[in-house]
């Protein structure tokens, strides 16, 4: 095909392409798309949100708690919360990571609803109109008017989609490659949060008589005792592993929203803003 026949296509190709993409945003098929994937994208940060704080108050509880032994007759006082402090420090700072991503998500739901609103869909129609009309008619104008309004069309036909498009691109991303990560760890997560809860329970000292006890009964509590000494040696391994567990499945969703929520966003504004100033120079 010879320069001179494609040139004959390509004003209908434009007009068409134009067209359909006006029709894509009067119709508002892709901001409805963007705007569900947005939502369902928020809902996972609070429920995720939900579930840190919660494994939060957990070891908040458990930091409150001290377990009593007497091993050999010799008392010891022993704090679970010591073993979760670490992994409550870094349950904070996913807390805010959570907010943060909740918020984005948020900003993100406002951005579709400003582009896909009437009057923006009206301002983005008038201008591509009004470059298809200097496209057939270029004589209507000098060129310095026409390249201003093709590149004034272009670009706002490019902010009217950019947000919902960037948010399918991200939900995506999230389905193929992060939603098994996802779903794991919060599965697990509430676990973690579940395991110290119990843990909590079983680890209220119980009460003690007050009376002078005889040679039996001192030989049973000593037998009791050491018992009690080795099933609290076992709740604090137990209470050491949900820690490693926790820190290692908090830092998987973290992974996971820091990609979805702010990493995919910047990457998408940075080449929308470098393709914006190609078209403009």
């Amino acid at each position: 095909m010879t320069f001179g026949s494609t040139g004959r296509y390509y004003k209908p190709a434009i007009t068409l392409v134009a067209l359909l993409l006006l029709t894509l945003a009067f119709t508002g098929l892709i901001d409805k798309t963007g705007q569900e994937v947005t939502e369902a994208a928020f809902k996972r940060a609070l429920l995720t949100f939900g579930v840190a704080r919660g494994l939060n108050g957990a070891i908040s509880v458990a930091q409150g708690t001290e377990i009593s032994i007497s091993p050999g007759g010799l008392g010891l006082n022993l704090t679970p919360g010591e073993i979760l402090d670490p992994v409550n420090d870094l349950i904070e700072r996913f807390s805010w990571v959570m907010l943060m991503s909740s918020t984005s998500l948020g900003i993100q739901q406002i951005f579709i609803t400003i582009s896909s609103s009437l009057a923006a869909t009206l301002l983005v129609s008038i201008a591509v109109l009004l470059a298809l009309f200097l496209l057939w008619r270029p004589s209507s104008s000098g060129p310095g008017v026409q390249g201003f309004v093709f590149k004034l069309a272009l670009m706002l036909l490019i902010l009217r989609f950019a947000v919902p498009v960037g948010a399918i691109g991200s939900e995506w991303v999230y389905n193929y490659f992060l939603s098994d990560q996802y779903q794991l760890s919060t599965a697990l997560l509430e676990d973690t949060s579940s395991e110290i809860t119990s843990l909590n329970r079983t680890s209220q000292p119980s009460g003690s008589s007050m009376e002078e006890p005889g040679l039996i009964d001192r030989a049973s509590r000593w037998l009791d005792s050491a018992s009690e000494s080795l099933e609290i040696e076992a709740r604090m391994e137990r209470y050491k592993e949900t820690a490693t567990q926790a820190s290692e499945h908090a830092i998987n969703l973290i992974v996971v929203f820091v990609i979805q929520t702010i990493i995919l966003p910047l990457v998408f504004l940075w080449l929308m803003v470098r393709f914006l100033r190609k078209v403009w120079d």
